[in-house]
């Protein structure tokens, strides 16, 4: 079993906690549409899910293209994206 390095456990505990939030506004748009609030609430609500689901695919890419340069200096990358995959990755979030 390998170790992630401080950055990686770092950039691990961000995506989660961005994703709990989500997860947990999620519930609340949830509740807000069963309790009959205004669209304008539920819009708002929902774009911020929205906004958190983002901000954590591109944390993960972000760390993905930082772990990739950190590997290229060593050769020890297994799992390394070319270029368009990285590319390909950040326009899906887009």
């Amino acid at each position: 079993m390998t170790t992630q390095p401080a950055n990686a456990a770092e950039s691990t505990a961000l995506v989660l906690n961005r994703l709990h939030r989500a997860q947990g506004q999620l519930a609340g748009v949830i509740t807000m549409i069963e309790s009959g609030r205004e669209c304008r609430d539920v819009v708002t609500q929902l774009a911020a899910v929205s906004h958190a689901l983002h901000r954590a695919g591109f944390k993960i890419v972000a760390a993905q293209l930082r772990q990739c340069v950190l590997d290229e200096q060593d050769s020890t990358c297994t799992d390394r994206l070319s270029e368009e995959e990285l590319e390909k990755l950040f326009l899906t979030l887009a």
